[in-house]
């Protein structure tokens, strides 16, 4: 049985890896089973436009962790409530910025099969990372994490 004294989040795997894991399969299997998404002009400019975001989006977030004195990585504690920069637009902005890289990729190299595993990895994002990590905050900050969690929605 879990300690539920543990002062991190317990997700069941570093994000970076969830995604890169379902990104890596996804580019396997369309290597397999080619399927063109887009025209590739179409997928050059929106790939690039989406890893593009994620990386403005990703420099903000850890900037803001960073500047508040708070931990990055989900297995060490978190150490004060993050709700400014993009956290006052999403509880979630480096989660958003991993999804824009993995779609960002996907469409550079026009895979449909890594697209059509975005789900499945945002399924285990939300279960295995996010709601850990939502408990988590719940048990160490209270209602004030309550009203911010009631204030911002989890994605955007």
């Amino acid at each position: 049985m879990k300690d539920m004294a543990q002062d991190n989040s317990g997700v069941i795997a570093p994000p970076p890896l969830i995604y890169a894991g379902g990104l890596l399969l996804g580019l396997l299997l369309n290597r397999a089973f080619p399927i063109k998404l887009l025209p590739r002009g179409v997928s050059l400019r929106l790939g690039g436009l989406f890893i593009l975001l994620g990386v403005l989006l990703t420099r903000s977030g850890f900037r803001t962790l960073r500047n508040a004195g708070t931990e990055v990585n989900p297995t060490k504690p978190t150490t004060t409530l993050v709700v400014s920069g993009p956290y006052q637009v999403t509880r979630n902005p480096l989660y958003l910025s991993l999804t824009l890289f993995y779609a960002g990729i996907s469409l550079l190299a026009n895979a449909f099969m890594a697209l059509l595993l975005l789900p499945v990895v945002l399924f285990i994002i939300n279960r295995g990372v996010i709601d850990r990590e939502e408990r988590y905050l719940e048990r160490k900050f209270g209602d004030e994490y309550l009203r911010y969690k009631m204030r911002v929605p989890r994605w955007f």
